[in-house]
């Protein structure tokens, strides 16, 4: 209340305890309390992850972000050749499609055979000074185009030489950007002389020689410049362009070159000889006495498919931040859906499905071989699995290679993972992504009929197949699971949904008071959030009732488990399952007296 009598504090509440606030002077308080439950937000389920070999692109680490394909094309480059990485090929084409079918966002593992090499360019290519390797490996870093020019980043004049005890100290105009280390030139417009810095306080400056009497220049627009060294480095790939302005050789200095240049997503820099007693400008040591110079990349190898196997899509754990494959998601939390697009070894695969069990957090879309058509084939192949963490997609897609200008089979995964999207932004996460169509395919590798279908489908093989005047469709939403509780896909990732949305937004409980008012609160705030699943359609029965329980109390927990901190909440809910079979039961009507 402004210029009232009153004072008003604000005290808040800390936990779920009692209001621990002091009232030592009379006043008007008031405080906040928490209520009985907190609003949950669902997580994501549409973000997927995938894995394979790209044009270029980091290799291991963390996988990199991808909001549509001409990003991709930006950080991973282009189609690959059939000729050279064969069935290794079909990253781009499944990024591609899994944005074309609903897909926003995906990470990116790149895998590249283990005899790929980067290219690397020395300036100048005798006796070199500085050495440029493209930041990662494939023949791509042959196209990189570097150029240096001669750079300043300071020039002033000096005004008065000072005699000291050391020596000779230098005031000049101005000091800014002048630093210990510098290599300087002092012009006259004809001759020029180069020095060191050795020390610089406020506007005085030492060097390692001495200047003559002749370098002083008071005059308004002096004649004679003393300036910094440095060089410009620019770097091109296609339309990625670097551009380092002001960088130098003083290992000492923010400008170093190895300094300025270490988060470049194009090239490495490493100064590998120096000659410390020379005080040369450092772009002369690269240029000589040209205008410029430009590094020649050379070696740059995309090795050979052969040496790209399953070990490589495996990925190898070296610790956060260095894990490769199919391991470096351990360092990813947000991603649900996972392939390896094309990849049908069996060892990927199984990696792929422990993967997403240990997690279980995660969903697996497999492919199979594309000159897997008989069933007998089909069926050898679906054997060697059994999870309710992944499902299986059959057969490849008939879509335009814009490589080859002619159409060519892709891996369905990448349109199935970027339907699964589709379908939870249009309809949830409940709904089975199936009976969509397949957008961008004109054909199917084999087309397979009912009666085939009939067979593989109890398997849990989902078939794509094409309806006239319907288009070309996903037709199967089965797991691999021999589990009947988890015959279906959308259960799974609903089941996946509610686990992780629950994980996510009751942080808030740990360490807080294991009490019946904290029992209740958690209660709350879990049948808030399925209510509203059940009110939108997720969940089955005519009541809330029906469609999920939540237990939490002295029925879910002993006094052995509250004495030593754990709070145990039993969730039951009755997922919505998809209407397979559509049967219309029809009879004769008769007319009876």
């Amino acid at each position: 209340m402004r210029g009232g009598p009153f004072r008003t504090e604000e005290k808040r509440e800390i936990g779920t305890g009692t209001n621990m606030a002091e009232y030592l002077s009379p006043g008007v308080y008031v405080e906040e309390f928490a209520s009985g439950s907190k609003s949950m937000e669902g997580v994501g389920t549409s973000t997927a992850g995938f894995v394979g070999a790209a044009e270029r692109g980091p290799v291991g680490g963390v996988p990199q972000l991808i909001t549509n394909f001409a990003d991709f094309k930006r950080k991973y480059g282009g189609y690959l050749s059939e000729s050279v990485f064969g069935d290794n090929r079909f990253l781009a084409y499944a990024v591609e499609h899994f944005f074309i079918n609903g897909g926003s966002r995906c990470f990116i593992s790149r895998v590249c055979p283990s005899d790929a090499k980067c290219a690397v360019g020395m300036i100048p290519a005798e006796n070199p000074v500085l050495k440029i390797t493209a930041k990662n490996p494939g023949a791509w870093g042959n196209d990189l185009k570097v150029r240096i020019t001669p750079a300043s980043k300071a020039k002033t004049q000096i005004l008065q030489i000072m005699e000291t005890s050391t020596g000779f100290a230098y005031k000049v105009k101005k000091a800014a950007g002048f630093q210990v280390g510098d290599v300087v030139a002092l012009t006259d417009g004809g001759n020029t002389v180069y020095n060191r810095i050795t020390k610089c306080q406020d506007t005085v400056l030492e060097f390692a020689e001495a200047f003559g009497e002749d370098a002083v220049d008071t005059k308004l627009v002096p004649t004679k410049i003393l300036h910094t060294c440095e060089f410009n480095l620019e770097v091109r790939c296609d339309d990625q362009a670097e551009n380092y302005e002001n960088v130098s050789f003083n290992i000492a200095a923010a400008n170093y070159v190895e300094k300025m240049t270490a988060k470049s997503d194009l090239i490495l820099v490493e100064k590998v000889s120096s000659d410390a007693e020379a005080i040369v400008s450092p772009f002369t040591e690269l240029a000589g006495e040209n205008s410029y110079v430009d590094a020649a990349m050379l070696g740059g190898s995309d090795g050979t498919a052969e040496n790209l196997t399953a070990t490589e899509y495996i990925g190898t754990d070296n610790g956060a931040g260095n894990r490769t494959g199919i391991q470096a998601f351990l360092d990813n939390s947000v991603v649900s859906v996972m392939a390896v697009p094309g990849i049908t070894d069996p060892n990927v695969l199984m990696t792929l499905i422990a993967h997403c069990e240990n997690l279980g957090s995660r969903f697996a879309v497999l492919d199979l071989p594309k000159d897997c058509v008989k069933i007998d084939d089909i069926t050898n192949f679906r054997n060697v699995f059994d999870s309710q963490y992944a499902a299986v997609y059959h057969p490849w897609l008939e879509v335009n290679d814009p490589l080859d200008k002619k159409n060519t089979m892709i891996p369905p995964s990448g349109s199935v993972v970027g339907i699964y999207a589709r379908t939870d932004n249009t309809h949830g996460v409940q709904k089975a992504p199936a009976n969509e169509v397949v957008r961008s395919c004109v054909g199917l590798s084999t087309p397979y009929n009912k009666g085939e279908q009939d067979i593989l489908n109890p398997m849990g093989v989902n078939l794509i197949r094409a309806f006239p005047g319907q288009g070309i469709r996903v037709w199967g939403a089965r797991t691999l699971s021999s589990d009947a509780s988890w015959k279906y896909v959308n259960v799974r990732r609903l089941f996946i949904y509610i686990e992780e949305s629950i994980k996510a937004n009751t942080n808030w409980v740990v360490f807080e008071s294991n009490t019946p008012e904290l029992w209740s609160r958690v209660r709350n705030t879990i049948e808030g959030f399925l209510l509203t699943l059940w009110s939108e359609g997720a969940l089955a029965g005519e009541s809330a009732g029906d469609a999920f329980f939540c237990e939490i109390g002295p029925s879910t927990m002993t006094q052995d488990d509250i004495d030593n901190g754990r709070l145990i909440c039993v969730i039951g809910v009755a997922p919505v399952k998809p209407a397979e079979f559509v049967i219309f039961r029809i009879t004769q009507k008769t007319n009876e007296t």
